[in-house]
């Protein structure tokens, strides 16, 4: 069953597990890991004890046994947070942001899951709207495949604006343990100073999460504005604005304000060491997470 097959007949858990599969395939190594496991000490053998930890290359230099003390074993811990405010239903017809989010988060929580590691989400707008617990159990997957395919199927037109930076500093401190943390959003402000949503990621990584961040926009109409020459009215997805316009009038203004931002974004990203994604939605879900999953199993 081909991936288009697989989204019309509108199983989510089908589709999540076609796209991990689709590029799970050929990696020598998971571009995540789940357990975490640390050489603590060394420790004299004791008569009983399993034989699976001795370390030989040590009886071979000292005739003695020895075994090999381990930290805790820990799974990763992963919070992905889906913006669902009403600018990420672009375009409106199609819904493709919060489409592509939406698969997506999917995949990632179907291929963590199958690893043993631990997964919730955080659905968010100008606040967190639903954040489930982290847990790595069959159960508890379903319970996510239900959550984002209710929010996918939703298409109440209530206007909801974004408050990125707010909602990320109350996932930094209601995320206790250390955990890897998936952002999907388009990272559109209503209002809020972009040093603002700097000071959030930051936050982040300085309560020890690994972070990134999937910046979702349309490249072709939302960075580069292009539009046929004619006048468009355009509507605030978040506000209900209207406005009508000629979009030649105002594209090099807007191309050149959208770019300084996403420019200005990634490297804010880099300088944290934070993993920057410029998912263009016209590329397609699968595709993006491809490209991310070979470069990361490459660092790893």
């Amino acid at each position: 069953m081909r991936i288009e097959e697989i989204r019309l007949s509108g199983s989510l858990e089908l589709l999540a597990k076609q796209l991990v599969e689709g590029f799970i395939t050929g990696l020598h190594k998971s571009p995540y890991h789940g357990f975490s496991v640390e050489f603590a000490e060394h420790r004299l053998y004791n008569e009983g004890q399993s034989t699976r930890h001795i370390d030989w290359k040590v009886f071979a230099r000292t005739d003695r046994l020895f075994t090999k003390q381990y930290e805790e074993e820990t799974n990763l811990r992963c919070v992905i947070a889906l913006d669902c405010s009403s600018s990420m239903h672009y375009p409106k017809e199609t819904r493709q942001k919060l489409r592509f989010s939406v698969y997506s988060a999917s995949a990632l929580a179907y291929m963590l899951s199958k690893q043993r590691d631990a997964v919730g989400v955080c659905l968010f707008s100008d606040k967190i709207e639903e954040m489930t617990p982290i847990r790595s159990t069959p159960t508890h997957l379903d319970k996510l495949f239900t959550l984002l395919d209710k929010r996918l199927k939703n298409t109440d037109d209530v206007k909801k604006s974004t408050r990125v930076a707010e909602v990320l500093h109350e996932i930094a401190e209601k995320t206790h343990r250390r955990s890897l943390v998936v952002i999907f959003s388009d990272m559109f402000e209503g209002g809020e100073d972009d040093e603002e949503i700097f000071k959030a990621l930051q936050h982040l990584k300085h309560n020890k999460h690994e972070v990134i961040l999937f910046h979702v926009t349309d490249h072709n109409t939302e960075l580069a504005f292009n539009f046929e020459e004619k006048p468009y009215e355009f509507i605030d997805l978040e506000s209900g604005e209207k406005l009508t316009l000629n979009p030649h009038e105002i594209k090099d203004q807007f191309e050149k304000q959208l770019k300084e931002y996403h420019l200005k974004l990634k490297m804010k990203c880099n300088q944290l060491k934070i993993d920057f994604i410029s998912a263009n939605i016209q590329d397609g879900y699968f595709e993006v997470l491809q490209a991310y999953m070979i470069k990361r199993s490459k660092m790893k």
